[in-house]
């Protein structure tokens, strides 16, 4: 299964091809060896373009650094710099081979070495091909072409030992089978399985980027099963392992349980839709299984709520800004509104229509009915049209006239609460006309 002219020549008419082209080309006029490395030989041989171009090679960091004086050499340490060439970014990493870890999550350090021990250092033998775009050679010394036809996700050596160097590998190989639509080789698997507590030393900023990744996939609903599957959901994301099994009113959820209905969600996402509102969609339902009740039917009283607040548990945990919490919260918070919409009055549509999440909490109300059968948009189709044609009639307001800083300033307060209904009441009244200018503005807040 060699990797296809066509696909060769697409590749390298694109920018980003045409750019990871020179940096071989410098790397080879300096006497350095350079390959492509990892998922672009792998998506090349599967005819699709590189999702990214990462590249090996003999140079060392200092090397590297030297030829392209452009680039960021935070991790040079650990063999790594990100070269930037034409507006776009390519990590080269020096041929390696990792020291034993103490504690599954990153290198103590590494020491460089040939392009052989390189590859036999990497996770699965389909991402230890090296493919040189000036001579066309695949080195593929883990016979990854091979599995690759079968679409065979295996551990490179021992599974075990390699996991155990880093459990991230865990996470990585899940992605991977998803990414390739692939399977397991049997050993690899059971490693998996059998290795998935230590999924828990990882650190949150690991486990989001990863989590972000498997967001990105096609089918991301492939990935989440197989880390319920193999039990490692329940070290990382146990509230969301959680919702598996809880019931909904079959009524309304055809589709089935709780975690159907979100994975029914993720499955639905398109290319318009940011990570923040994919991140939502995972989490939006996760306070049902804490507001399950049986009455007449089945309840989840206050579940928008409770989902906001495990939401903001999990995305702390897992190391994220906190500005990005409180937007995904947010939404989350606020998605079962969508009701509510129908009987605004006008001054109540700006406070919603202007707010600045309102498109991602727009987002969210979409995904929440993809993720239901039947699914039923008549009434978000008609809040869609009501959002436009108001808008149409409304013009959005210019930014705000005052900053926080300026309004504790002018004030005399102190960050905090006051300060966000200060904001809010001057944005009411600027949506409102009755606020225009900057001094009108300041006007304003002496008499708030």
């Amino acid at each position: 299964m060699p990797i296809d002219r066509s696909i060769i020549d697409r590749t390298l008419a694109t920018k980003e091809g045409e750019a990871a082209y020179s940096v071989v080309e410098t790397l080879m006029d300096a006497g350095e060896e350079c390959y492509w490395v990892g998922g672009a030989p792998r998506d090349m041989l599967l005819q699709r373009l590189p999702a990214d171009i990462d590249m090996a090679v003999s140079a060392k960091p200092e090397q590297i650094l030297k030829l392209f004086p452009k680039s960021d050499g935070a991790a040079a340490e650990l063999g790594s710099v990100v070269v930037s060439v034409k507006g776009h970014t390519f990590e080269l990493t020096t041929y390696r081979s990792d020291h034993e870890n103490s504690d599954g999550r990153r290198p103590e350090s590494v020491r460089f070495g040939t392009r052989g021990e390189d590859a036999l250092r990497r996770d699965a033998t389909i991402n230890a091909m090296y493919w040189n775009p000036m001579s066309r050679e695949l080195f593929d010394p883990c016979n990854g072409e091979a599995d690759l036809k079968e679409r065979l996700v295996r551990f490179i050596g021992e599974p075990n030992t390699r996991i155990k160097e880093d459990a991230l590998r865990i996470l990585r190989l899940v992605r991977l089978r998803s990414l390739i639509d692939g399977q397991y080789h049997p050993e690899t698997y059971n490693a998996l399985k059998s290795n998935a507590a230590l999924t828990q030393h990882l650190s949150g900023t690991r486990i989001c980027q990863e989590l972000e990744k498997i967001l990105r996939l096609e089918k991301p609903s492939n990935a989440f099963t197989d880390l319920l599957e193999l039990g490692v959901l329940a070290s990382i994301l146990p509230e969301l392992a959680a919702c598996r099994g809880v019931a909904q009113p079959i009524k309304y959820h055809l589709e089935g349980d709780v975690w159907n209905h979100l994975m029914q969600c993720v499955d639905s996402f398109t290319e318009d839709h940011s990570m923040d509102t994919r991140i939502a969609a995972l989490f939006h339902d996760i306070g049902k299984p804490e507001t399950f009740s049986l009455s007449d039917r089945i309840h989840f009283d206050k579940h928008a709520e409770m989902s906001a607040k495990i939401a903001t548990s999990i995305l702390t945990r897992l190391t994220m800004p906190r500005a990005r919490i409180e937007k995904i919260s947010w939404v989350i918070e606020h998605h079962m509104m969508m009701g509510s919409f129908k009987t605004l009055s006008e001054e109540r549509k700006a406070h919603w229509y202007f707010h600045p999440w309102f498109r991602e909490l727009l987002q969210i109300m979409y995904l929440d009915i993809a993720g239901t059968t039947p699914s039923d948009f008549v009434l978000y189709d008609e809040i869609i049209k009501d959002y436009d044609e108001f808008l149409n009639a409304h013009p959005r307001p210019e930014k705000p006239l005052l900053n926080g800083e300026e309004v504790m300033e002018l004030l005399g307060i102190a960050s905090g609460e006051q300060v966000g209904k200060a904001l809010k009441a001057l944005h009411d009244a600027q949506v409102r006309k009755e606020v225009t200018t900057k001094a009108e503005a300041r006007e304003f807040l002496k008499r708030y």
